[in-house]
């Protein structure tokens, strides 16, 4: 899918009660950038901001507070990094769920994500593994950012939906504190 395409998830396929989102990406030799990136969900409220500081799932909060999103211990099929999202457990206050990825380091590392070969979001459905969506790489429009909103999943009517964003960000997690209201 292209940077601002949208399908509808759950009118497609019905029955669908949880999903992984997943980020895959290849860092060719910048192995101490791939240690350094990081997966997050961020469940905001109608206002498109972030709930509160509990209300970000990432490797140093592995689960939100009613525990509807959690981090997985280990990516499957091929992602570097996934969380898992039960929609059915989604509280009523959140409309939708913001996939980002960032650099986990200092700003003296200079190290960005215009140095990925290739970097892509993925939603599985939960139970069966299977791919139900990947976005096109992402990648190729990087040069100076440090952080990237990958996609949202989002409530549409009574219907979930998701949609590719691929907006990068060249002052890293801060900035997408900034925009979504979150207190770092």
């Amino acid at each position: 899918m292209t940077r601002g395409a949208n399908v509808a998830l759950t009118r497609e396929i019905p029955g669908l009660t949880s999903l992984v989102v997943g980020v895959a990406w290849d860092a060719g030799s910048e192995r101490v950038l791939a240690e350094n990136l990081v997966l997050a969900l961020l469940l905001c409220g109608p206002d498109s901001r972030v709930l509160s500081d509990r209300h970000m799932v990432f490797f140093n909060q592995l689960t939100s507070p009613e525990e509807s999103v959690a981090a997985r211990d280990e990516a499957l099929d091929g992602d570097q990094e996934q969380i898992e999202v039960d929609l059915r457990r989604v509280p009523a206050e959140v409309s939708r769920l913001v996939a980002v990825v960032y650099v986990n380091e200092g700003t003296a590392q200079r190290r960005t994500l215009g140095q990925l070969r290739a970097v892509s979001v993925v939603v599985r459905d939960a139970s069966t593994h299977r791919e139900l969506v990947r976005s096109e790489d992402l990648a190729p429009v990087l040069q100076a950012e440090t952080a990237l909103v990958l996609g949202e999943v989002y409530r549409h009517g009574g219907d979930w939906k998701f949609k590719v964003v691929g907006e990068g960000y060249r002052n890293g997690i801060s900035g997408i504190a900034g925009d979504y209201g979150l207190p770092l």
